[in-house]
C-alpha cells in the first residue's frame, strides 16, 4: 500500500483533539513524557494494516501534547477489549472485522504500546511504566461514536505485558489468538529472510523478558539454533504464556486456534461477539463473513481467490516440509517435557 501524501494543515485545539478518536495516541515519548497525536479517521483505519508510521502520514509532523494535560482533557473511554495473539494467525483480519460503526471499532497494533515496552526495556520503574500504560490505555479506548466498544490488537510484542494490562482494564475480555505449530512453522519460512530475521528478534525479546527460561534450552545452545528452531522456541514460549492467562484469567479470556476460526468463521464470530458483550445479530455475522473483509489479504489488500488461503498454507508446509518436520518433533518433545499442551484451555468454540 502506498503511504498517502497529506497538506501540512494547522493543528485544532488540544481540547479537541482529545475528545475525537479520530485522532490517535501514536507514540509515547519518555523524554518529554507526551503523546504523540495523529489525525487517522475511522475511514482511514480501513485503508491500512497496521497503525505504524509507514501508513500515517502526519506521523513524521505529530501533534505533541503533554501527558498529564492531554490525558485531563480526553474524552471518557469506551469498554475496551482485546485480541492478543503469537502472531501469523490471522489477527489483522480479525481486527479488520471489528470496525462495525456503532458497535465496536478495531485498532490494529498501535506503536503507542510497543513504545511503552521498549522504555521498560530501558529501565523505566515499573510504577510509571504503569501509569503511562493506564493513561495510554485510556486514550486508545476513546470511541469513534457513543455505544461503541474498541478492540485493541495489539503487536504479540505487547505479549508481557498482558497481565497488566488486564489487571489494570478489570471489565476487559481477550481472545487468545494462535496458529498450529506446523502452520506457525510454515509462515515464517516461506516468509524467507525476513521472516527468518522477525523470529530471532522476537526470541531475544522473549528472552530479555524471561519467557524462554521454562523451556530448559541451555542458553549455551542459543547460537546453534537453526532459524526454524527459533521460530518454534518463540511459538512454544507464548504458547506456554497463554496457558497460564488461562489459569489466571479464567472467564475473562478464550482461547482460539487461526485454523478453526477460518473453518468456522460464523461460529468464531458469534462466540466474540459474547465474549466482548457486543450487540451483533447472526444477519451482521452472515454480512461480514459473505463480505470483503474475508475475501481480501488483510496486510496488502490483494483479492483472495476460493480456497488461496489454504493452498498458500499447504504450499509452505510442502516446500519446506523436512525442516518443518524435524523441528516440530524437537519442539513437541520440549513442550512434553515441560507441560505444553498444544491444544489451549477455555477454548472460545467447543
Amino acid at each position: 500500500m502506498r503511504k498517502l501524501a497529506v497538506m501540512p494543515v494547522p493543528f485544532p485545539p488540544i481540547a479537541t483533539v482529545m475528545a475525537s478518536a479520530d485522532w490517535l495516541a501514536h507514540r509515547y515519548d519518555p523524554g518529554h513524557d507526551a503523546f504523540h497525536m495523529v489525525n487517522a479517521p475511522r475511514a482511514h483505519h480501513a485503508t491500512i494494516p497496521f497503525l505504524i508510521d509507514e501508513y500515517l502520514p502526519q506521523s513524521a509532523t505529530p501533534l505533541v501534547v503533554r501527558r498529564s494535560e492531554g490525558v485531563a482533557l480526553a474524552s471518557p473511554p469506551a469498554s475496551v477489549h482485546f485480541l492478543f495473539h503469537s502472531a501469523y494467525c490471522c489477527s489483522t483480519l480479525l481486527a479488520a472485522i471489528f470496525d462495525l460503526p456503532g458497535i465496536a471499532m478495531g485498532l490494529k497494533e498501535p506503536v503507542l504500546l510497543n513504545d511503552i515496552v521498549g522504555w521498560r526495556h530501558r529501565g523505566a520503574k515499573g510504577a510509571d511504566v504503569a501509569r503511562v500504560l493506564d493513561e495510554g490505555l485510556r486514550l486508545l479506548a476513546r470511541p469513534f461514536a457513543p455505544g461503541e466498544a474498541v478492540i485493541v490488537k495489539p503487536s504479540n510484542l505487547i505479549n508481557p505485558l498482558i497481565p497488566a494490562i488486564m489487571g489494570l482494564r478489570p471489565d476487559a475480555r481477550a481472545l487468545l489468538l494462535h496458529a498450529p505449530l506446523d502452520a506457525y512453522l510454515a509462515s515464517i519460512a516461506r516468509k524467507g529472510m525476513w521472516g527468518r530475521l522477525w523470529v530471532r528478534d522476537l526470541f531475544g525479546k522473549l528472552l530479555r523478558e524471561g519467557m524462554l527460561a521454562p523451556l530448559g534450552i541451555v542458553p549455551d545452545d542459543y547460537l546453534g539454533l537453526t532459524d526454524i528452531q527459533v521460530a518454534a522456541a518463540g511459538w512454544l514460549a507464548q504458547h506456554h504464556q497463554f496457558q497460564g492467562l488461562c489459569d489466571r484469567l479464567g472467564a475473562r479470556v478464550n482461547t482460539l486456534d487461526s485454523r478453526l476460526l477460518m473453518a468456522r468463521p460464523r461460529e468464531s464470530l458469534a462466540a466474540l461477539t459474547t465474549l466482548f458483550g457486543l450487540a451483533l445479530d447472526s444477519a451482521a455475522i452472515e454480512d461480514i463473513v459473505t463480505g470483503p473483509v474475508f475475501a481480501r489479504d488483510a496486510k496488502n489488500g490483494a483479492d483472495f481467490t476460493a480456497g488461496q488461503r489454504a493452498r498458500d498454507a499447504r504450499q509452505g508446509l510442502d516446500l519446506h516440509a523436512e525442516e518443518i518436520g524435524k523441528v516440530a518433533i524437537w519442539a513437541r518433545q520440549i513442550a512434553q517435557n515441560v507441560g505444553i499442551d498444544e491444544t489451549l484451555p477455555r477454548p472460545l468454540l467447543p
